[in-house]
């Protein structure tokens, strides 16, 4: 079972410092995750920019241009923030029984442990 998935709020917990221009420190949503790299596109994180020649469409529209778009990065450079104490946190799993339809399930849920010191 996946430790982060899509729709998460996690932490950038590697690079240079916020302050110096990097992103470690900066919080943002997974928009997707790239389960064959290990890498997650994270919105608000590792901005990249792209030079698109231009060209013109069938109705005489400009295209191309200059891009910036969320690059993907590494799964192990960012960590899980917990909801109480909004600071990157663990992930930990537990087994429990649900009722669901009137049927006993049992189900691995995700928790967050115990958060650790400040980043």
């Amino acid at each position: 079972m996946a430790n982060i998935k899509k729709g998460d709020l996690v932490v950038v917990i590697t690079g240079r410092k916020q302050d110096k221009g990097g992103d470690r420190g900066k919080q943002g949503k997974v928009l997707e995750i790239l389960a064959e790299q290990n890498r997650v596109i994270v919105e608000g994180v590792n901005y990249a920019t792209r030079h698109n020649r231009v060209g013109q469409t069938q109705r005489g529209t400009k295209t191309g241009g200059i891009e910036t778009f969320e690059a993907p990065i590494h799964i192990s450079n960012v960590a899980l923030v917990d909801p109480s104490t909004k600071k990157a946190t663990r992930v930990g799993h537990r087994v429990e029984e649900q009722i669901k339809d009137g049927k006993k399930r049992t189900v691995r849920v995700r928790y967050a442990k115990k958060s650790g010191k400040d980043l």
